[in-house]
Formats: C-alpha cells, structure tokens, sequence
C-alpha cells in the first residue's frame, strides 16, 4: 500500500525541491530552444516561457525533478508557475494551457514514480504548483483610478480551474497554490479546487504559501501574517507557509507568527538570501542550512524546500540537517 504524504508529513520533515527557473537559466536556452520544431514559425517571441519547455525541452525539466530527487527531495513541484490563460496570454498562448499543465504533470509524475521504485520507503511527490498570475484582484494597476481592477474574481476562478483540473489528469498528489501576494486570487484558486473536487468527487491535499513582500511583514495587498491566515483557513489545508520575496533569515519572525496560530502544517520555502545589483542570489548552501536549522530548533516547520536561487546544493544540505529533527508539533488553538 502506497504511503500517503498525510501520513509521510507526519513521520518526517519533508523535503520541497529548489528554483525551477534557476535550474533552467543554466541550460541559457535560445529563442530557438523555445520554439523547438513544434513552434519554429510562431508568431510571437517565446524566448522566457519556462512552462513552455515541458513541451519543447522536456529532458531538461525531467533533468532538473531528479536533480532535487537526488538531492533528498520528497516533493517536486511542477513546471507550471505561469500555467493559467491568464499568464499564457503574454505569449498568446491561451489555447495550449491545458497540455501545458498535464504534460508538466507527466513529466515530473514520472520521475517521482522512478525514484520512488527505487526506493519505497521514501515516497516521491509530485506538488501541482499554481503561481499567482501577473494580475491582482485586490488593487488597481491605475493609480488615477483605484477602482478600476484588471482581472475579476470569477476571471481568475475560471482559469485557475482549467489549471487544476490539467494538473489532477497529469498525475499530481497535491497543488501547491504559492506565492501569494493577492490572497483574493489565492481565494479564487481554492474556490476552482474545491469545484473540481467537489465534480470529480475526489480530495487531493493542498498547500497553499504566500509571499511577504518587504520589513512591513506584509503581503503586497496589505495583509498582516495573522489576517493571510484568517483568510484561507475556511478550507482544510495540507500546509500553510511562506516563500520567495525574502531569504530564509528574513522570514523567519513571520514564519513564527504564523507557527504559533495555526494548527495546519507550516511549509516554508525562501530564496537563497535577497538578490544582489545584477539580480543574482549569492547565499551559499551552507548559509542557507544555518538558517534553515534554527528553523528546526525553534520547531517551526513540516515542510522546507527553496525559492528562487535555490538549487539541489541547498536542497541536499537542508535535506541532510532536517533528518536530524522531528516534524513540528502543532499549538493547539483554541
């Protein structure tokens, strides 16, 4: 019988992969490694869509899930960051976001399943992952009229299903909902889940991981910790945590936040440090273990992985110091 990942969150810290996107930028792609043969006469750039390479470069992605699968990772996340119509539209692609998704799905389906094989005891999983679009629904993007609102609710509810349901069909065991800076389109993508899960009368669990933007300890909509918790506890959750925007130092005061209020799983995975002049990430794997490892010693988290600048060295070293640690033990709230 196949171990579920409630049941492996609860025996392990468990172990979320790094950067996709810095993995990819090593391979320095061409607009023509974009196109590949499929797509050589579109008519519109394509060099920078990354969830495009599932379909024209799927040995890299394929490359890269068993690089972190090497490295200790128990879950992979999907190639599917920009994954909605909405995200696809900058390229005109709006019709292919369906494959997108599955193929995506497949392809890391596949090299969890081959690790897993090689060794059951230590499950591989595969997180559906759902980015947060280039749109928000909470803000005007027009400071003359802050009425005005670029997508809708029902918008983004609509595309994040057709998302989901790809996601389900390719073979995920979970969605990860990440990098939140608008929690209303994080409501909008729980509302499409539970649509689809409700149609399909089947549960998948769910993480949802959100994004504090800057020392305001705020997301980019203006929520605290405590309010971005109020607002997406009405769902029973798999994790909740935070990624990107800061290094691990950084967030960790908001992850005790919100450790200390919740009941659900904390997940937390940060970039490797902030970005230097040219946009670079330079904390080394090693920096990157020390902080991790007062994560475990101050019993904050279930699940650790990395964000941008992250790669499988930062995995491998927060892999081998969270081995040493029991899963974090939930408050009870009362």
């Amino acid at each position: 019988m196949a171990i579920t990942i409630q049941e492996a969150i609860k025996k392990n810290i468990l172990i979320l992969d790094g950067a996709m996107g810095t993995m990819l930028q090593r391979y320095n792609f061409s607009e023509e490694d974009f196109r590949g043969e499929r797509f050589k006469d579109f008519l519109h750039p394509l060099k920078g869509n990354n969830d495009l390479l599932s379909l024209t470069q799927p040995q890299a992605i394929r490359a890269v899930h068993a690089a972190y699968f090497e490295a200790g990772a128990d879950i992979v996340e999907t190639n599917t960051f920009s994954g909605t119509t909405i995200g696809m539209a900058d390229y005109h692609m709006e019709d292919l976001v369906y494959e997108l998704n599955y193929e995506s799905a497949k392809i890391a389906r596949q090299v969890a399943d081959e690790f897993t094989a090689k060794n059951p005891e230590k499950p591989r999983f595969v997180a559906g992952s759902i980015g947060p679009t280039n749109r928000t629904a909470s803000m005007s993007p027009d400071v003359n009229d802050p009425g005005y609102r670029a997508v809708t609710f029902d918008d983004l509810r609509i595309a994040y299903k057709e998302q989901v349901e790809a996601l389900m069909d390719g073979g995920c065991d979970l969605l990860l909902v990440e990098t939140i800076f608008d929690t209303l389109n994080a409501k909008a993508a729980l509302f499409a889940i539970e649509e689809v899960k409700e149609e399909r009368n089947l549960d998948i669990p769910i993480m949802v991981s959100g994004t504090i933007t800057d020392a305001s300890g705020r997301t980019l909509s203006g929520q605290t910790v405590e309010a971005f918790l109020i607002s997406v506890s009405h769902i029973p959750l798999l994790s909740v945590g935070f990624n990107c925007a800061l290094g691990a130092d950084l967030l960790k005061p908001y992850l005790k936040t919100l450790a200390h209020n919740t009941s659900f799983n904390v997940s937390a995975h940060p970039n490797a440090g902030l970005p230097n002049a040219f946009g670079q990430y330079d904390e080394t794997p090693e920096q990157t273990q020390a902080f991790i490892k007062e994560y475990l010693e101050d019993n904050l988290i279930n699940i650790i992985g990395g964000c941008c600048g992250t790669t499988p060295d930062h995995i491998r070293l927060m892999a081998e110091v969270a081995k040493d640690y029991k899963p974090r033990v939930a408050p009870v709230i009362a």
